[in-house]
């Protein structure tokens, strides 16, 4: 069931924005800016709202957030967020810039991680996102109120074989950039003008070694501190906004 749900003003707005809210359910009394904003855009989008009292929300809201008074009043069904094929995500990339960024993410599990890379993934102008088919968290509503909505925005593929599709994208003009703790390559090295995948390994290990060994570069992000990596989505968020500074902040 959660599946299916998306809480919270901007995580509605935002689905609103990219047409994928069926209805909505907002709390007896709720007020303010966003929710007269969430009220105008439905009524202009023809989105079904109920009103339903604080105990009734109350119930729906156990079901569907994971903890108490994350919803914000609002709490709104969501059309299945549509995966699209490789060939879709090619076309797309090279329609969006001569550059294309794609953001693939090796066995990332955790819903919180996955909208956050989607996030930072969206606002960088990444063309795509991809994920693995197996040992990947599901685009679910935690994913997407992490993301701010960004998962029903940005293009999404899901692949059997990741070394698989990397190397196929290679033979396409994508350089593959992985990210990996000991390797002589810093991050803000001048590896970035060409059309790139940045694959970011799972949270406890990193990249496999297949999806490893097909990276044209392998880079890192320094540590001072006695920490030896940082989360899966800051690295990520790090490093797409370098990729960005380097192309002197241009659509990518």
């Amino acid at each position: 069931m959660k599946d299916n749900y998306i809480y919270g003003k901007n995580a509605v707005l935002q689905g609103i924005e990219a047409d994928k809210v069926e209805k909505i359910f907002i709390a007896f009394g709720a007020q303010g800016a966003s929710i007269n904003q969430i009220f105008k855009v439905a009524n202009q989008n023809k989105i079904p709202v109920t009103k339903y009292d604080r105990k009734r929300f109350r119930d729906l809201e156990k079901l569907v957030c994971p903890g108490e008074n994350l919803s914000q009043s609002v709490i709104a069904i969501t059309k299945q967020v549509e995966t699209l094929t490789i060939v879709d995500i090619l076309e797309l990339a090279y329609q969006s810039s001569d550059k294309p960024l794609i953001v693939a993410l090796d066995e990332i599990t955790d819903p919180q991680n996955l909208g956050a890379i989607a996030r930072s993934a969206e606002c960088a102008g990444a063309a795509a996102l991809l994920l693995t088919e197996r040992n990947s968290s599901p685009i679910n509503s935690f994913a997407i109120k992490a993301s701010a909505g960004a998962l029903t925005k940005i293009p999404v593929a899901r692949v059997t074989n990741l070394a698989t599709e990397l190397s196929n994208l290679k033979e396409h003009g994508f350089w593959i950039v992985g990210t990996e703790v000991d390797t002589h390559t810093n991050y803000t090295d001048d590896i970035y003008d060409s059309p790139i995948v940045l694959v970011i390994g799972s949270e406890g290990n990193g990249m496999r070694p297949r999806v490893k060994k097909v990276c044209d570069h392998l880079v890192k992000i320094p540590m001072i501190g006695s920490t030896q990596s940082l989360n899966a989505s800051v690295s990520a968020g790090v490093i797409l906004f370098e990729i960005l500074r380097q192309r002197g902040f241009k659509k990518i």
